[in-house]
């Protein structure tokens, strides 16, 4: 199953990785027209372990897959870059209500 990540829930409080500031993502199931919450740790067992996939839509209409990363610390989280220096898309994402 694949859903498509449409907005993001962050945590006011500053953080040095900004990946471990979001809370939760909403998402929708284009394929049968379902929408959900789950947080950030959850959804990056369901990719890493549960062969699920999510995925955004950039600005240019491009499908981005969302990859399971861990930070130096433990922390569980999920972004859509290989590379720290490329804005990762996946932040520029609109907040959620």
């Amino acid at each position: 199953m694949a859903v498509r990540i449409i907005c993001i829930k962050k945590d006011e409080e500053v953080s040095d990785n900004p990946y471990l500031a979001i809370d939760y993502f909403e998402w929708v199931n284009e394929r049968i027209n379902v929408n959900g919450i789950t947080d950030r740790t959850q959804i990056h067992d369901w990719i890493k372990d549960g062969n699920g996939e999510a995925y955004i839509i950039d600005a240019s209409g491009n499908k981005i897959y969302l990859i399971p990363a861990i930070c130096p610390q433990g922390n569980k989280y999920v972004k859509t870059v290989v590379d720290e220096t490329i804005t990762d898309n996946l932040l520029l994402l609109p907040l959620c209500d």
